[in-house]
């Protein structure tokens, strides 16, 4: 009979995404004796992305004990169990490499199963996370010698440091009054998306802005050197701030990519992973958009920031400071020239503090 192993993982986030880290132990199924125990920290990351840190960790403890191992995984997450049973789909990118990881190493065993238990019987794994996050990584095994590998005694905590992003979309184009997809297509604004882009800068003034990051697409950078001109400041251009590439559909209406592609255009709406013909998912832009922020953040830590970019960028930015799923670009409208903003802090903290203002292109009352 093959020996009967259980993992218990889990994983968590302060801030989500913030520090995170994971913890995973390993027990004889028959006497619950622990074999194993293992706590890292992920860096900065999702609760999500946390839990599959500790479900690879896990698995691979029960691998090195025994490869023809039965293992039952037990796991407070029911997204991570439906997933890996294969009932759910993984839609984030660094939760499908992980899941990848885990199928990889399952695959080197004998029979895996998932099991979703409530978070109070999977406290041993949650302490173990905990203390990850605290700077405690564990590394134990079973033995007369179990070793636990202590982090350095911590340093005096840095002091938090806050970095406000001012996301200012560009003005009115050709496409603007029928809202065609303009994604790839560089189009330069219309006379009344220079009337936007004027009175946007006008309005950034005296607001603090310390530097301009703009997409590359001509209608950013013209609606950014109206700022720029006002402001007296340079221009730094990030091309990972374009915007979502439509692919088949750049110049269409929704009506027209529904009635072109009407299964891919419903697809895409309800999908993240789904690309329209020719271009690119809600998933690959939300990929680069956070590589772009990592680096204004780390570029302009405790600055504040005008971002000139466009509607996808944005609606990402704002799910990623409400710590929401990306989905939500679905579920938010915002005009052109309007203005949001988040800050971001170094303890993994942000805040949303604006969403689609528009009051400097209201004609003056008087």
């Amino acid at each position: 009979m093959s020996r009967r192993l259980v993992v218990e993982a889990d994983g968590g986030s302060r801030g989500n995404p913030g520090p995170a880290g994971y913890g995973a132990l390993v027990r004889d199924a028959d006497t619950g004796d622990v074999l194993a125990e293992r706590a890292a920290s992920v860096g900065r990351a999702t609760n999500n992305v946390a839990e599959y840190g500790g479900l690879v960790a896990g698995l691979q403890a029960a691998l090195g004990i025994d490869p023809d191992a039965e293992v039952e995984v037990r796991m407070d997450s029911k997204l991570v169990v439906e997933q890996m049973s294969g009932r759910w789909q993984i839609k984030h990118p660094d939760m499908r490499k992980l899941a990848v990881e885990a199928r990889g190493i399952a695959q080197q065993l004998g029979r895996v199963r998932y099991t979703w238990i409530p978070r109070a019987q999977n406290s041993a794994a949650d302490a173990l996370a905990n203390s990850a996050m605290d700077g405690r990584p564990v590394h134990r095994d079973a033995g007369p010698a179990p070793v636990e590998v202590e982090a350095a005694p911590p340093a005096e905590p840095a002091p938090v440091v806050t970095t406000r992003t001012l996301l200012l979309r560009h003005g009115r184009t050709a496409h603007t009054p029928e809202r065609r997809f303009s994604g790839s297509s560089d189009l330069d604004l219309s006379d009344l998306g220079r009337v936007d882009a004027e009175a946007a800068a006008q309005a950034m003034a005296g607001r603090g802005i310390e530097a301009i990051v703009s997409s590359p697409l001509k209608r950013c950078r013209q609606t950014a050197g109206a700022v720029a001109e006002v402001l007296d400041m340079p221009i730094e251009v990030d091309r990972d701030l374009r915007e979502l590439d439509f692919g088949a559909w750049e110049g269409m209406t929704g009506a027209e990519a529904l009635a072109a592609n009407p299964l891919a255009f419903r697809r895409w709406r309800t999908a993240l992973d789904v690309r329209p013909p020719g271009g690119e998912s809600i998933a690959d832009v939300s990929a680069r958009v956070a590589a772009a922020r990592a680096r204004i953040l780390e570029r302009h830590a405790g600055r504040t920031v005008l971002l000139v970019t466009h509607v996808t960028p944005i609606k990402l930015m704002l799910a990623a400071g409400l710590g929401v799923g990306d989905e939500v670009v679905h579920r938010v409208f915002l005009e052109a020239a309007s203005l949001s903003e988040v800050s971001w802090s170094t303890d993994g903290s942000s805040s949303v503090r604006l969403v689609n203002d528009t009051s400097h292109l209201r004609p003056d009352p008087r």
